[in-house]
C-alpha cells in the first residue's frame, strides 16, 4: 500500500512538472508577443501620419511602456516557475499606411488577450493562482489597448 502512495506522489510530481513546463512554454510565447508589441508601438507611435492620428500616437507611446511592464512581469513569472525567459520576439508587423498600422496593433492585441485567457486557465488548473492573478492584471491593460485601437479605427 505504501508503494501506491509513493507512486501516486511521483505521478503528481510528474504531472505538476509537465503542467509547469507547458505554462512556461506558453508564457515564453506570451513574452515574445510582448516584445513584438513594444517594437510595433515604438515604431508606429513615431511614424503614424495624419492629424486624425495625433491622439492615438500619444496613446501608443503609453502602450509601449505598459507592454514593457508586462514583459518584465511575464519574465519574472517564467523565472519563478523555473524557466528561462526567451530573448526572441514574434515578428513585428509594419505598414506605411497609418490605418493599417492600427489594424496590425489591434489584431496583435486580440491575439494576446486570447492567449492570456488560455494561460490563466492553465495556471488555475495547475494551482498557480498568483500567476493567474498577475495575468488578469495584464489582460485588463491589454483590453484597454484594444479599446483605444478600436476607437481610433472607428470600430466601436
Amino acid at each position: 500500500m505504501s508503494k501506491r502512495k509513493d507512486s501516486g506522489a511521483a505521478d503528481a510530481d510528474v504531472a505538476s512538472s509537465s503542467n509547469r513546463d507547458e505554462i512556461i512554454k506558453g508564457l515564453n510565447e506570451d513574452l515574445a508577443r510582448e516584445y513584438q508589441a513594444i517594437i510595433q508601438y515604438v515604431v508606429f507611435s513615431s511614424t503614424l501620419k495624419g492629424a486624425e492620428y495625433g491622439d492615438i500616437a500619444d496613446q501608443l507611446k503609453i502602450h509601449a511602456s505598459q507592454e514593457l511592464a508586462h514583459a518584465l512581469e511575464v519574465a519574472r513569472q517564467i523565472d519563478y516557475l523555473g524557466g528561462n525567459p526567451t530573448v526572441k520576439s514574434k515578428g513585428a508587423g509594419y505598414s506605411n499606411n497609418s490605418k493599417k498600422m492600427l489594424e496590425i496593433d489591434l489584431k496583435s492585441e486580440q491575439e494576446t488577450i486570447r492567449n492570456y485567457r488560455e494561460r490563466i486557465r492553465q495556471a488555475e488548473r495547475a494551482g498557480e493562482f498568483a500567476l493567474s492573478e498577475a495575468l488578469r492584471d495584464i489582460i485588463a491593460e491589454e483590453q484597454d489597448h484594444e479599446i483605444d485601437l478600436r476607437d481610433a479605427l472607428g470600430l466601436r
